[in-house]
């Protein structure tokens, strides 16, 4: 496989095969991210991406089960592009079971609801989103591009075409919000009822705008006891049907698992447990992005 510039993907997606069909983000304006700040958006010439396929097809197909489409909000594609690489993969990975790419609820939204579900159909069955807060003031504040309700919106029209949701959430973003920014994040989880939900901790990024913001005394992390409370908050009032709960991602100080609801009241006991000191918590040189 070609790839430009750095390649991200979420952590689930370790074992995936990885096709760069777009390079960057198309919005890339989110004051904390810097993923795709050195690259300038664009969609990938369809045949190189059809190629990269086709090769890793002939070198190890029969051994895909999962395709992570990139770069960073790859919904974004023109349907003709999904079409011809939701294809090609089903031909040429004959165990495929899963496709799966980042998209901003913007990107849902412009797609038409039989648009998805076409895509549905093809085999593009997971859809991960980060709206990183449920409050509109913070979601202002960083630059998200798409309010509470677009994320909603975006949601039900996702579901109404059969894909799942992976919902990402960011702790420690809202600094002097931080109790507003928990509650409406756990509401917007309820709302959006994702199949995976999981919560990421900031980290101050150099010479993203949020690094300038902290370098102006404008920004700080929070503690870990102000970080450990949002993820309770989270956790205690989000209400989604049926949802595997992460922090396994290796920014955050206390990795936990589980399924929502049924496993919130034990989730819930370990954070207090955290809190009050009597677990140990990950240490900042195992910490990461």
């Amino acid at each position: 496989m070609r790839y430009e510039g750095k390649l991200y993907r979420p952590p689930s997606e370790a074992d995936s095969l990885i096709v760069q069909a777009t390079i960057g983000c198309s919005w890339n304006h989110c004051t904390y991210c810097d993923m795709y700040r050195e690259k300038t958006f664009r969609v990938r010439d369809l045949s190189a991406t059809l190629e990269d396929l086709e090769r890793a097809g002939s070198a190890f197909g029969a051994e895909v089960e999962k395709l992570f489409v990139a770069d960073g909000d790859a919904l974004v594609l023109p349907m003709e592009h999904w079409r011809a690489i939701l294809r090609c993969a089903r031909e040429r990975f004959p165990r495929l079971r899963r496709v799966s790419c980042y998209a901003m609820a913007r990107n849902v939204l412009e797609k038409s609801e039989t648009e998805l579900a076409e895509l549905r159909a093809l085999g593009l069955s997971l859809l991960y989103i980060g709206p990183e807060s449920g409050d509109d003031v913070t979601l202002k504040k960083i630059a998200k591009g798409d309010d509470a309700a677009a994320h909603v919106a975006a949601a039900e029209r996702a579901h109404a075409a059969g894909m799942q949701l992976s919902v990402i959430a960011l702790l420690g973003i809202a600094m002097d919000r931080s109790d507003e920014h928990a509650r409406a994040t756990a509401d917007l989880v309820t709302k959006m009822n994702p199949a995976f939900f999981s919560a990421l901790t900031v980290t101050v990024v150099p010479d993203t705008p949020l690094d300038r913001l902290a370098r102006k005394g404008r920004f700080s992390v929070p503690g870990v006891p102000a970080l450990l409370r949002e993820l309770r908050t989270m956790v205690a009032e989000a209400r989604p049907q049926e949802a595997v709960f992460r922090t396994n991602h290796a920014s955050n100080y206390l990795p936990l698992g589980g399924v929502l609801p049924r496993d919130r009241a034990r989730i819930v006991d370990v954070i207090d447990l955290a809190l009050a000191g009597r677990i140990p918590l990950r240490g900042e040189s195992a910490r990461g992005l």
